[in-house]
């Protein structure tokens, strides 16, 4: 039995070899799930210890490997052990460099999208990120596979320099071909990581502003005070000047009073000490300043400059209400009147 094993001739090789490349095979087989198995384990400890969840999702991507990612490694090795012709070896290279690619790949698309996801839902909704990093991912992997089918190709003894050539030619009219729907969609993600403004934020950008709705892939749609759905495209957002309304903690009122020029000067100096009175009854006020202007045409100005400590506009709007009815209230009961457009004529008699 042994000499017919030693016998056996194959494509070069005795049973000898072919019994030596069986046992390398099933070794690593064995010997890669038991390592596996270990590594798991170990990692699943560490894990538990941490508070993290990046370690938990890195043990999912390795976890994800399949079965057949360690039979194709064992495979490799074993079938080296063998002498092979130059056909068969190159063939095998270039199996198992397609493996390693799109295992590579695979691992790289998840850790990619899994950083992106992070940073985009930290304050943005969980729908509005899996969105994007659903996006995001189809460009990763048309990057990678590009370069990874380069890689196999190259392993392969093809010459790639003339095709990569073709691609830069071909990639650049399409990029030209795709430009503004390609800064639409990567002006999405400046917004989405950089997050000058989020979902439920009231924004100017230029002479228009509204309540940030829904930041889209290509457009941002935004509710007017009208009611009306305003869509602006993502390229135009992140070149524009936007002011943001959200973060305001206070705003900030002025406006002027006119008296008539016949208030005595008591009433002038009794004037900043009413407005004080007034703004500072008002729980969400905070005067800052109330002076003597001017001397106009028909009237005695006087400038107020307070705080609402609201962020609201709509609030902001109630407080500065509130003063103005107690202004006119507080002035009536100290007899100053307030000045509007009057002229005055002399006639003169001979």
């Amino acid at each position: 039995m042994w000499n017919q094993v030693t016998q056996f001739q194959f494509f070069g090789n005795n049973g000898v070899d072919y019994l030596i490349a069986l046992l390398i095979f099933f070794g690593l087989l064995i010997g890669l799930k038991i390592f596996r198995h270990i590594l798991f384990s170990r990692l699943a400890l560490i894990a538990k210890r941490t508070t993290t969840v990046f370690d938990d999702f890195l043990l999912s991507v390795l976890k994800d490997l399949k079965p057949f990612f360690y039979s194709s490694i064992a495979l490799y090795f074993s079938l080296r052990s063998l002498n092979l012709n130059d056909t068969i070896d190159k063939y095998l290279g270039i199996f198992i460099m397609i493996i390693l690619v799109f295992e590579g790949i695979r691992a790289a698309v998840k850790i990619v999208g899994y950083f992106t996801y992070q940073a985009i839902k930290k304050d943005n909704n969980d729908k509005q990120a899996k969105a994007s990093v659903k996006t995001l991912n189809i460009f990763v992997q048309v990057i990678l596979w590009s370069f990874g089918s380069l890689l196999i190709l190259s392993n392969a003894g093809v010459n790639v320099t003339s095709l990569i050539a073709g691609l830069g030619i071909g990639g650049i009219a399409v990029a030209l071909a795709l430009q503004n729907i390609l800064g639409d969609i990567f002006s999405s993600f400046s917004i989405l990581i950089d997050k000058p403004f989020q979902t439920g934020d009231y924004i100017k950008v230029g002479n228009d502003t509204g309540t940030v709705e829904k930041i889209g892939i290509k457009t941002t749609r935004l509710k007017t005070l009208d009611g009306q759905t305003l869509i602006i495209s993502n390229k135009e957002l992140t070149t524009a000047r936007v002011e943001n309304f959200k973060q305001m903690e206070k705003r900030r009122a002025v406006f002027s009073l006119g008296l008539v020029y016949q208030t005595s000067q008591e009433k002038l100096e009794l004037v900043p000490k009413l407005i004080k009175e007034i703004v500072e009854s008002q729980a969400e006020a905070e005067l800052d300043r109330c002076n003597f202007k001017s001397f106009a045409s028909f009237s005695l100005d006087f400038e107020i400059v307070f705080y609402a400590k609201v962020a609201s506009y709509n609030e902001y709007l109630e407080v500065l209400e509130k003063v103005n009815l107690a202004i006119f209230k507080r002035f009536k009961e100290a007899e100053i009147e307030f000045a509007y457009p009057t002229n005055l004529q002399y006639i003169k008699q001979d």
